[in-house]
């Protein structure tokens, strides 16, 4: 504007050839700074090459400066496309020499490959009259695996002595499928009514028996892949919900020094790990977990019977994780998931829509919001009459919502065992 008024008013005219040289100075001076210079912008990105599934995982981006004076950085770095975060953008001011590091989130949803492409930065000095460019190659390949998080977390909260305030359930020992394994200090959140009095007395300190339970069990965690597997509940598919409690149950079950086996079927039998406890054990579930998909397919509870009658040695526990949406789908298989409760324990682990819930409790308005509150509460009343169908034929279920699916099969697991029904 300032050369404009210059040029339509003579008297100007000096002060407006002025200014535009000074702004061609600052410019040239910019150009030469950033592009002539031979100092430099690094970056490097930090990332786990395995990332867990719907957790919030870690990325850091480190960026050094070699300028000799400060500089203002507008960085892109280009997301892997599953996680579909198109404006990602973070602004950094380093002096002289300086490095900085950043950190950012990300929540894979899918499990699979995901390609980090190259950083791009954006740098200005403080005159802000010119930014350059610049792409860091950093092209990184990561795999996103069953949440190895979640599966930490658990075993943390069953072994440690905080579990009850954790949604673990502290677990009262019945029977005598217990065998005595040492005298040790009492320490708080132990029985108390497991106090050695002898050694107690011996000891000068209070001093507890402590028991082990029964070991060696045969514990399998078979999942169903079939399209009802495919709803989605907080941005997971009910099989990605099935897939990371079965690997923090399953951590659990060798902690505790049981075998674990996988088996996945849909309208075929899939996936068939056979029960083990050795040091390579966990690693395998988790590469069977990793690759397992949804099929459009219905389930074929037939196949499944025949295949764990070929698969399974012995009478085990058997943890299906399945999704009956109603009474008519039970009835269908019921035959055939108590002729495996008769051969093996089961448990049924289905899911409870707690949208539906939600649903059948909000306020009506309209002649509309009754009905839709009415089909709500019969869908989820059905449910439960599908847990009351299961027991009544002697069979162990679970009902969960999907974000307490892990905590819910784990006191599960717990549970039977204590009572030494295997």
């Amino acid at each position: 504007m300032l050369f404009c008024v210059g040029f339509g008013v003579p008297f100007l005219y000096p002060i407006a050839q002025v200014a535009f040289i000074a702004l061609m100075a600052i410019t040239m001076l910019d150009l030469f700074i950033l592009f002539f210079s031979k100092s430099k912008i690094q970056a490097t990105r930090v990332v786990s090459t395995q990332l867990s599934l719907g957790d919030k995982n870690t990325v850091r981006i480190k960026v050094s400066s070699t300028y000799n004076m400060p500089v203002s950085l507008r960085i892109i770095d280009e997301l892997p496309y599953q996680l579909q975060i198109r404006d990602f953008e973070e602004w950094l001011f380093l002096n002289p020499g300086e490095s900085k590091e950043f950190i950012y989130l990300i929540q894979p949803n899918k499990r699979g490959v995901y390609l980090f492409q190259d950083i791009n930065i954006y740098i200005s000095t403080i005159l802000r009259v010119v930014e350059r460019g610049i792409t860091i190659k950093a092209k990184q390949e990561v795999a996103v695996y069953p949440s190895i998080l979640q599966m930490k977390k658990y075993e943390l909260q069953v072994f440690s002595k905080t579990a009850i305030f954790q949604g673990i359930k502290k677990i009262r020992r019945t029977g005598n499928n217990n065998e005595f394994e040492q005298i040790k200090t009492y320490v708080q959140g132990d029985d108390i009514r497991s106090v050695n009095w002898k050694a107690t007395r011996r000891k000068g300190e209070l001093m507890v028996n402590q028991y082990q339970d029964e070991r060696s069990q045969q514990v399998y965690c078979v999942i169903d892949k079939s399209r009802s597997m495919r709803m989605p509940f907080d941005n997971l598919t009910l099989l990605d919900h099935s897939i990371n409690s079965a690997l923090s149950l399953s951590n659990i079950i060798l902690r505790k020094n049981d075998k674990v086996g996988v088996v996945t079927f849909s309208d075929k039998l899939g996936s068939r790990l056979p029960a083990e406890n050795t040091a390579t054990q966990l690693r395998r579930i988790i590469d069977v977990l990793y690759r397992q998909k949804t099929h459009f397919m219905e389930s074929n509870y037939e196949r499944l019977y025949f295949g764990l009658r070929n698969t399974i040695k012995g009478r085990s526990m058997v943890l299906l994780f399945t999704n009956f949406e109603s009474m008519y789908s039970l009835k269908r298989n019921l035959a055939l998931l108590r002729r495996i409760n008769q051969q093996h324990l089961l448990v049924v682990v289905f899911f409870e829509n707690s949208k539906l819930k939600k649903v059948a409790k909000m306020e009506s308005n309209h002649v509309k919001d009754i009905y839709v509150k009415t089909l709500a509460a019969k869908f989820a009343l059905e449910k439960e009459l599908i847990a009351f169908e299961l027991r009544k034929y002697g069979i162990q279920s679970v009902l969960t919502k999907p974000e307490n699916l892990s905590v819910d099969t784990i006191n599960k697991y717990l549970e039977l065992k204590s009572r030494g029904m295997l």
